[in-house]
């Protein structure tokens, strides 16, 4: 029975090496077509084309949509630092989801809000509106109340009383560059209409000075758990999302900055309002749309236009994110099952989907088990030190090395940490995070995969905000 037993763990043990390496090498891949992207194109847009695009006819006109629950700490920053952008023809549109706190005050305090009559184009069919408002001071703000049914619901509510051919959507914690919009809408304008959806980077906002909703100072929070979440985002946005852009296999726009083509969203049906991955689903399910109906459209991803929000501080917020996301990862790739290495989506069901279920989704398995076979080796002698070894360093050390490439690429495009000590502290973290950021995310990710086989009802994500901008306290 030993024999048995020592035999599996051997055989496990080489089986997540091979994984680990495998997985290493595709971050590689993604790297150099990341690396490649940037030599090629440099900074993404010069500041003689954002002031041609700024006076330019041919910049559409967009619809910012900010679905808001409970944000009464950060609603007001982040609408004024909408207003405060860059753009030659926009409407702010922010969706109070049937709060329980006081965001709708807020926004009646600081914005003179006075009820109007709206109406509606019901393109997708959403929770009812209680009452809307338009600001007396800015008239291109406008709040919608209605009953509470969900971010997606939210958003698809946004979308129906939007009055323009592009929306926006942002989350309500978040402050945009003034720039931000100009740069997200260039794709949309160099292909002519052809790219139909473009994320912008996230960046964390946490120990960064922004006053008056405009970003003032960038610096280095001090919680480590925080510093490690800003590596993951480099790993994340610069690495997995710039390299499936180059080959057009971009999986997922962030909900939390993303601009969409407002027909090309309503006739695919809006957001998904039983899922709480609703910004991965809409993209998988443009994806597929585009590829049944051979339809000559893109999606984008670009990292120069920011969106700065705030992140977990606490290690009880941050597992209920992640938990979310990995459910909401996992409900995505199950609901689109069928683009799983079928030919009929091209290289989309043979590389973008299987790396999401591969890597993604099933990485959290994958190093969990690794864990359990280094235990099992050291403490039961099931394994050769050897391969106990070998096995510690590849999962252990896989993690470090991918997020010091990604600090290294964030460097090489971006320049938002300028500071030497801000790149040495990034670096010191990262090469600490395989011995207890990465294990937790390990477990809680795979809690999230065993959530997500219980089909809960969609609600919004809890997290308590502390506010990112000096203004908003």
């Amino acid at each position: 029975m030993k024999d048995i037993v020592i035999f599996l763990f051997q055989a496990t043990s080489y089986f997540i090496i091979f994984y680990m390496g495998f997985t290493s090498i595709s971050y590689v891949v993604l790297f150099l077509f990341s690396m490649k992207n940037v030599m090629r194109e440099g900074r993404l847009i010069k500041t003689e084309s954002l002031e041609d695009m700024a006076v330019s006819e041919r910049t559409y006109p967009v619809s910012i949509i900010v679905p808001a629950y409970n944000e009464e700490v950060g609603v007001v920053s982040t609408v004024r630092s909408l207003l405060a952008l860059n753009y030659p023809e926009y409407e702010i549109i922010v969706v109070d989801d049937g709060s329980k706190d006081g965001t709708l005050l807020k926004l009646n305090e600081e914005f003179k809000l006075e009820k109007i009559e709206l109406a509606v184009r019901e393109h997708m069919k959403t929770q009812q509106i209680q009452s809307s408002y338009r600001s007396t001071i800015y008239s291109t703000v406008m709040v919608v109340s209605k009953t509470n049914g969900g971010k997606a619901d939210a958003l698809n509510c946004g979308i129906n009383v939007s009055k323009y051919p592009y929306f926006c959507a942002i989350d309500g914690d978040s402050i945009l560059e003034n720039d931000a919009l100009l740069k997200v809408m260039k794709p949309v304008i160099d292909s002519e209409g052809k790219t139909v959806a473009v994320g912008g980077s996230v960046r964390i906002a946490n120990g960064t000075t922004i006053s008056r909703s405009k970003v003032e100072s960038i610096d280095l929070p001090k919680n480590p758990l925080v510093i490690l979440q800003i590596v993951e985002y480099f790993r994340g946005f610069l690495i997995g999302r710039l390299g499936f852009t180059k080959i057009n296999q971009l999986l997922i726009i962030s909900g939390a900055f993303g601009l969409f083509h407002k027909n090309t969203v309503i006739k695919s049906g809006g957001y998904k309002v039983d899922t709480v991955g609703e910004d991965m689903e809409l993209i998988v399910r443009l994806h597929r749309i585009i590829k049944e109906q051979k339809l000559d459209l893109q999606l984008k991803y670009i990292p120069d236009p920011v969106c700065w929000t705030e992140a977990p501080d606490s290690f009880r917020v941050l597992k209920s994110q992640r938990i979310r996301w990995q459910r909401g990862l996992a409900e995505t790739l199950n609901a689109h099952k069928k683009m799983f290495l079928n030919p009929k989506y091209g290289l989309l069901g043979f590389i973008g989907f299987p790396y999401f279920f591969t890597v993604e989704l099933l990485g959290a398995v994958m190093e969990l088990i690794g864990y359990i076979l280094i235990v099992g080796g050291v403490f039961f002698g099931f394994l050769d030190p050897y391969i106990v070894t070998i096995l510690l360093l590849v999962t252990m050390l896989y993690g470090s090395f991918i997020s010091a490439l990604s600090i290294l690429l964030e460097e090489l495009t971006m320049f938002k940490y300028p500071k030497v000590k801000h790149l040495l502290l990034l670096f010191f973290w990262a090469l600490t995070e395989s011995f207890w950021f990465r294990p937790l995310l390990v477990i809680w990710r795979f809690e999230g995969l065993i959530k997500s086989f219980r089909r809960k009802e969609a609600e919004w994500g809890k997290m308590d905000r502390k506010g990112i901008s000096s203004d908003s306290k």
